[in-house]
């Protein structure tokens, strides 16, 4: 296969249900605007992964739906399996490393900060290291990508917490995988996110 063939993007989403998404942020500016917020989110990330040619995944965290945003050419849907989100992810890249990929990127829905760019550049740097991730200025990450799974990046990590990027670099380091790092950018979890991504409330 090729480059771009043997490439697969995971985007994890939520169905935009209202009282259901972005549910941190609600607790500040309610659940309608919280929900209008993932809606952009989710318009941007269809928007810069549109026109990539890798091949391109859509995780769902509850039910797949069949007619929604991503119901577009390109993209196969899939539901997330696992009790956590480490586990999730960690199943959406051995279920592809099983199908034959050899580069996977997984993102997930709330950074608007995000461009076309990064994730061509992400898959770029793969081709030089085993791992590049994106880190987020709240302590995560907005992106990982891997050639080779390592299911320890996934396991014992306090996810939500400012220390998933922190933790996931030791795990680099102490198993001698080499990585690449893109710039940090700001996801969208809270309120105080809000105005760094130049989002009126």
């Amino acid at each position: 296969m090729t480059i771009l063939s043997s490439t697969a993007l995971v985007i994890f989403v939520r169905n935009p249900v209202l009282g259901q998404v972005k549910t941190r942020l609600a607790k500040d500016i309610g659940n309608e605007r919280a929900l209008a917020i993932y809606l952009q989110l989710l318009q941007h990330t269809l928007e810069i992964t549109r026109d990539l040619s890798f091949r391109k995944f859509i995780y769902y965290a509850d039910e797949v739906s069949d007619y929604d945003l991503w119901s577009v050419p390109g993209y196969t849907k899939r539901k997330q399996n696992g009790n956590d989100l480490g586990e999730r992810m960690l199943n959406s890249f051995k279920e592809l490393f099983e199908q034959g990929f050899t580069r996977i990127v997984i993102i997930g829905s709330d950074c608007l900060q995000l461009q076309t760019e990064h994730l061509q550049e992400a898959v770029a740097l793969l081709e030089s290291n085993v791992a590049v991730m994106g880190p987020a200025s709240d302590g995560g990450y907005y992106l990982l990508g891997l050639t080779k799974l390592y299911s320890d990046l996934f396991i014992n990590k306090p996810w939500s917490t400012d220390q998933v990027f922190a933790k996931t670099i030791d795990d680099f380091n102490n198993q001698g995988i080499s990585f690449a790092l893109l710039e940090e950018l700001s996801d969208i979890d809270d309120i105080t996110d809000l105005g760094e991504n130049g989002i009126l409330f």
